[in-house]
């Protein structure tokens, strides 16, 4: 579901709202709505401090304080958080119609269609383009099926050599022999490439990259706490963002035309947008791909940057895993040979590290729907009923703690998913790195490649470690995406090819 992995504002929402509204205390809720309220401290400020200082504990202590599911007051409206399996599996097992993604992404228009700034600015717009969040739930739902058709096997297995191709070139350009660097600001630049080669395809990433990266980089940046209340406001950012939006369509509309103009087999996903047509006969126009392809771009490049940076570090700080890691790259493959489709699913130890890292650190650690009707949830002990107008949260970074569904949960253990263990597999809803159930990311297959195919390279070509004498990473989370604080650092040493 790109709608879960375009969470990437998910937490600035949430901190936004806690932040710049304030959190009032709250009583006990009577009658229908029942859950328990969360009020820390000071009237006014009590929540507000709790969860600025920290927003996990401020969940962790509020979920052993008052169970599963409790809820937060936030000027007229009320967020409750839903933990743990029992709990969240109604968010989990419900469409649009019970749970509802648009009501609270909307500010998302901006960037993935014009939104009534945008028109006014750039009157060809005035038709208000439906793009994912502006679009009805039946266009929606067949951008979402377009989109999957990119993501299917036989795609994912063309996009492996891309990628393998644009790593090779990076580390050899970038990293050199030796040396230590900033990891997560390296592999973002590389996500970044490779993403480009298989969303955009070749000739976009090798005539017009540098332009669509920097109109990128204005479109993120135009993102901020304020434009989830007033995405329109006329500051700096959201200008930048506004006229990146016009100048991204202008440049892939030149290039849709000559695609058009010269058509030739293409495997990349600008060009499943280019041949989509609705069932009413009606195509997407230049914008309506835009758009598109903005909404894969920030689906993905934060999430797979700084998962792989993440299970990067947790495997260079530990040497037994690192051997047995090298030691399933060496049985598959050369040091520089290239990795199949087929290849990468042969490498279960390495799956399971990535997965790891995605319930330790998950990059998203809030997902938020709108209740759009009443509905009741349990903690498995006791039944509440949320109201319609409630905001309900699920923290895949705090379910992923949980005592009670993993053993020793703040401890780095790949082969907890391993057979005879399997313990995501105890109770649904476990595990929410990629989301769960129906809402399960439709871009995961892709993510686990993409993120695989880079690390093989890096695994059996360099020697990797952490400088001596620093601490790991902490992770970051007053940042929109959650990765490590700061320049987490990695030190690597080129290898001798073998043959």
């Amino acid at each position: 579901m790109i709608l879960l992995v375009l969470g990437c504002v998910v937490v600035v929402v949430l901190l936004a709202a806690l932040i710049i509204a304030g959190a009032r205390v709250g009583r006990l809720r009577k009658k229908k709505k029942g859950t328990p309220v969360a009020a820390e401290g000071l009237p006014l400020v009590g929540n507000l401090v709790g969860f600025a200082s920290g927003p996990l504990s401020f969940i962790e202590r509020n979920f052993r304080k008052h169970g599963p599911v409790f809820s937060v007051h936030v000027m007229h409206k009320t967020l409750t958080f839903l933990i743990g399996p029992a709990a969240s599996a109604p968010f989990f097992q419900n469409n649009d119609e019970v749970f509802s993604q648009p009501e609270v992404y909307g500010f998302m228009k901006s960037v993935f269609g014009p939104d009534v700034s945008l028109v006014r600015t750039h009157p060809k717009n005035a038709a208000r383009p439906q793009i994912v969040y502006d679009a009805p739930s039946d266009k929606r739902r067949a951008q979402m099926q377009f989109m999957s058709r990119g993501l299917r096997a036989d795609r994912l297995k063309s996009y492996v050599p891309k990628i393998s191709a644009e790593t090779r070139d990076f580390l050899k350009q970038e990293w050199g022999e030796r040396g230590t660097l900033d990891l997560l600001n390296s592999l973002s630049e590389l996500t970044i490439l490779t993403s480009s080669r298989c969303l955009h395809g070749d000739d976009v990433r090798e005539t017009l990259f540098k332009e669509v990266s920097q109109l990128y980089h204005d479109l993120d940046k135009g993102i901020t706490p304020l434009s989830f209340f007033w995405p329109t406001a006329p500051v700096a950012s959201h200008k930048k963002r506004d006229q990146a939006r016009i100048e991204m369509v202008n440049l892939f509309s030149k290039v849709i035309a000559q695609r058009r103009a010269d058509p030739k087999p293409r495997t990349d996903i600008l060009q499943v947008f280019i041949d989509m047509q609705y069932k009413d006969g009606t195509r997407p126009t230049d914008d309506n791909i835009t758009g598109l392809l903005i909404a894969l771009l920030f689906a993905g490049q934060h999430t797979s940057s700084i998962t792989s940076t993440w299970t990067l570090l947790f495997i260079a700080a530990n040497p037994a895993l690192k051997a047995r890691l090298v030691e399933e790259q060496n049985s598959l493959l050369r040091t520089d040979q290239d990795p199949t489709y087929d290849d990468l699913n042969k490498m279960p130890l390495l799956h399971d590290c990535i997965k790891e890292s995605l319930r330790m650190h998950p990059p998203l650690i809030m997902l938020m729907r709108k209740v759009m009707k009443d509905i009741e949830v349990s903690d498995g002990k006791q039944t509440y009923v949320l109201p319609k107008g409630d905001i309900a949260i699920v923290s895949p970074a705090v379910a992923g703690r949980l005592d009670a569904v993993f053993k020793d949960p703040d401890v780095f253990d790949p082969d907890r998913y391993a057979a005879p263990r399997e313990e995501h597999k105890a109770v649904p809803f476990a595990h929410l790195g990629f989301g769960a159930g129906i809402h399960q990311c439709m871009g995961q297959q892709f993510g686990y490649m993409q993120v695989k195919t880079i690390l093989s390279h890096i695994l059996r070509n360099y020697d990797v470690s952490l400088p001596p004498g620093l601490p790991f990473p902490e992770p970051d989370y007053t940042a929109m995406v959650v990765g490590p604080k700061g320049h987490p650092l990695l030190t690597y040493a080129k290898k001798i090819a073998t043959t």
